[in-house]
C-alpha cells in the first residue's frame, strides 16, 4: 500500500524538480561545440567531478538492492561499494592520465589508438546494448517500485514523468547539465538517507541494541568460500574485474574526468568520489538491517527501503527522502541518456560522416539523447517483467558475465606494449560468448534443472568465481594471440602506463596523494571492524 504527500513534501519536490530543469536550461546556450555538448567544455573542477561520480553510480536501484540485499545478508553487499573507493584511486592515478593525453570523447575511441577499430566498434556496440537493456529498464523498474511504494504514485505514470523530466534537461544542456545536477543531487539524496538512517537508528534503540539483536553474521563483511552470494574468494579476486571494468572503462563514468579542466581536478574529483563511497553501506545497506529489525523479520528484500519511508518519516522529511530518490534515480538516467548520446555521436556519426561540422554533431547529438528517451518511454510498458527480490546481485551478475574481457583488454593495453588489435577483438569476442553461454544456461537451470551435470555446475558456479574465470581465460586469449602475431607499431607507446605521466607537480600532488593514502587506511580501518 503505497503512502502520500502532504502539501509540503509536495512542495519540496516541485522546487527540487524546478532547480534541475532551470540548470538544463541555464547550459542550453552554452553548448555550442561538441567538447562543450559532451565533455562540458573539459572545464570541470574537482568537486563537481567527485559529486556526478557518485551521483552517477548511485541509482534507483541501489536503494532497493542494497537494502534489501542487507536485510537479507547483512553487510557484505558493501563490499562492492568499499571496493569502489580503491578502484576510483586506480582510476585517477593509473588510467586517468592516459584517457586524457589522448585526448578522446569516448572510450571506443581509446581502445581503437590503442588497438583497432573492430575494437571501437564493438565497445560502442556492447556499451549500448547494455545501457538500453539493462541499466535504463532496471532503474526505471526499481524507480518506479519506490515511487509506488513511498507516495502511491502509479509506476507507470511515475516512470513517464522522471524519463521526460530528465531527458529535457539532459537533452538542452548536454554534460555540463548533468554534471551541476549531479552536484545539487548527491547532496540532496546524501541528506536524505542519513535523515532516514539517523530515525531508523533512533527507532531500533540506537547502534548497539540493532547490533545484540540481529545475526551476528549481518555484521561480518567476510563471508565463508560457501556463502551463494559473496563468498570471501569472489570478493578479493572477482569483483575489483568489475569494478575495473565500471569503473575505469565504462563510458557512463569515465566520461566525468575526461572533462576535467586538467589532470590535478580529474584525480581530485576521483579521490573525493571515493570518500563519498564509504557512505552507501552506513546510508544505503544499514536501513536494510534496521528494516529487518524493526519489522520482526517480516520485512526483507527489495520492500525494505519503501518501506522505511513509508513508516517512519514524518511530513517534510520525506519530502526530502523522496527528493533524494528522485535524484537517485535522475541523475542515473541523465548520465545514461548522455553517455549513450556521446556513443553514437563520436563512434557511430562522426565516423560515418567525418566531414560534419560542430553544429552538426551538436544537433545530431540533442536529436539522439531524443532517441534514447523515447526508447526509454518505450521501455516503461516492459519494466514490470524485471520484477526480481535479488536486484543488486542479479545486475551485479549479470555485469560478470559482459565486463571480465574488457577489463582485461584495457588493463593489459595500459601495462603491455606487446598486446594487439587482433588479441583485443578475439579476447572479447571469446569473453562475450562464454559470458552469454553462462547467462543462457543459468536462466535455462532457473526454468528447468539441468540434466547434464557439468552444464548444471556451470551454470551453478558463483557469478564472481566465474566473473575470474572469464578474465583468466579473456587474457590467455588476448596474450597468446598477439604473440603470435605482429607486433604494435610504436605509435601506441604514449597509451603505455608511465610513470612519469600520473601526475602534475603542483602543489596539490601532496594534498592529492595524503587523501588517497588516508582513503585506503579508512577502508582498511572499516574491513577490520566489520571483518
Amino acid at each position: 500500500m503505497g503512502g502520500s504527500l502532504s502539501v509540503l513534501d509536495s512542495l519540496i519536490i516541485l522546487i527540487y524538480i524546478l532547480i534541475v530543469l532551470s540548470i538544463g536550461f541555464y547550459f542550453r546556450k552554452k553548448s555550442k561545440n561538441s567538447e562543450e555538448y559532451f565533455l562540458a567544455g573539459r572545464k570541470v573542477g574537482w568537486i563537481a567531478i567527485g559529486a556526478s561520480l557518485f551521483a552517477t553510480n548511485i541509482s534507483s536501484e541501489h536503494f532497493l538492492g542494497l537494502a534489501g540485499t542487507g536485510s537479507k545478508s547483512g553487510l557484505a553487499v558493501g563490499h562492492f561499494e568499499w571496493l569502489a573507493c580503491l578502484i576510483l584511486l586506480l582510476l585517477g592515478w593509473v588510467f586517468t592520465p592516459f584517457y586524457i593525453k589522448s585526448g578522446v570523447f569516448t572510450m571506443p575511441e581509446f581502445l581503437e589508438k590503442r588497438y583497432n577499430s573492430a575494437s571501437r566498434y564493438y565497445l560502442s556496440i556492447v556499451s549500448i546494448l547494455s545501457y538500453i537493456l539493462t541499466k535504463i529498464s532496471i532503474s526505471l523498474y526499481a524507480g518506479g517500485i519506490l515511487l509506488n511504494a513511498v507516495v502511491g504514485w502509479d509506476m507507470v505514470t511515475s516512470a513517464v514523468v522522471i524519463v521526460i523530466i530528465t531527458g529535457i534537461y539532459t537533452l538542452l544542456g548536454g554534460l555540463s547539465a548533468v554534471i551541476y545536477t549531479d552536484l545539487v543531487q548527491m547532496f540532496i539524496l546524501i541528506i536524505g538517507s542519513i535523515i532516514l538512517t539517523l530515525i531508523g537508528l533512533s527507532e531500533a534503540g540506537g547502534w548497539a541494541n540493532l547490533v545484540a539483536n540481529t545475526p551476528a553474521d549481518f555484521w561480518s563483511m567476510f563471508k565463508p568460500l560457501t556463502h551463494p552470494d559473496f563468498p570471501w574468494t569472489g570478493i578479493i579476486f572477482g569483483a575489483p574485474i568489475l569494478g575495473i571494468w565500471y569503473w575505469c572503462t565504462d563510458q557512463y563514468i569515465v566520461q566525468r574526468v575526461l572533462s576535467a579542466k586538467n589532470l590535478t581536478n580529474a584525480q581530485s574529483g576521483t579521490i573525493f568520489a571515493g570518500y563519498l563511497k564509504i557512505l552507501p553501506v552506513f546510508i544505503l545497506v544499514l536501513p536494510g538491517i534496521i528494516a529487518f529489525y524493526i519489522s520482526g523479520g517480516t520485512v526483507s528484500g527489495d520492500r525494505a527501503y519503501p518501506w522505511l519511508v513509508t513508516h517512519l518519516l514524518p511530513s517534510g522529511i520525506k519530502g526530502i527522502v523522496v527528493a533524494g530518490l528522485l535524484a537517485a534515480l535522475m541523475s542515473s538516467l541523465s548520465a545514461m541518456f548522455n553517455s549513450t548520446s556521446t556513443l553514437l555521436t563520436i563512434d557511430v556519426f562522426k565516423k560515418l560522416k567525418p566531414d560534419a561540422d560542430e553544429k552538426m554533431l551538436v544537433r545530431f547529438g540533442r536529436i539522439s539523447t531524443g532517441l534514447m528517451v523515447i526508447l526509454g518511454l518505450l521501455w516503461i510498458p516492459f519494466i514490470g517483467l524485471l520484477s526480481d527480490d535479488r536486484m543488486y546481485v542479479y545486475l551485479q551478475s549479470v555485469q560478470a558475465y559482459v565486463s571480465p574481457p574488457i577489463a582485461a583488454v584495457f588493463l593489459f593495453g595500459l601495462l603491455s606494449s606487446r598486446v594487439n588489435g587482433k588479441g583485443a577483438i578475439a579476447a572479447l569476442l571469446t569473453g562475450l560468448s562464454l559470458g552469454v553461454f553462462r547467462l543462457i544456461i543459468e536462466v535455462n537451470n532457473k526454468i528447468e534443472p539441468l540434466s547434464n551435470e557439468f552444464l548444471k555446475y556451470l551454470a551453478s558456479i558463483n557469478f564472481l568465481h566465474y566473473a575470474i574465470f572469464l578474465f583468466i581465460v579473456s587474457s590467455l586469449v588476448l596474450l597468446t594471440i598477439s604473440s603470435f602475431t605482429e607486433r604494435p607499431s610504436e605509435e601506441i607507446n604514449s597509451l603505455l602506463f608511465n610513470k612519469k605521466l600520473i601526475y602534475e607537480k603542483n602543489k596539490w600532488l601532496l594534498v592529492n596523494s595524503a587523501a588517497s593514502i588516508l582513503l585506503v587506511l579508512l577502508l582498511l580501518l572499516h574491513w577490520w571492524i566489520f571483518r
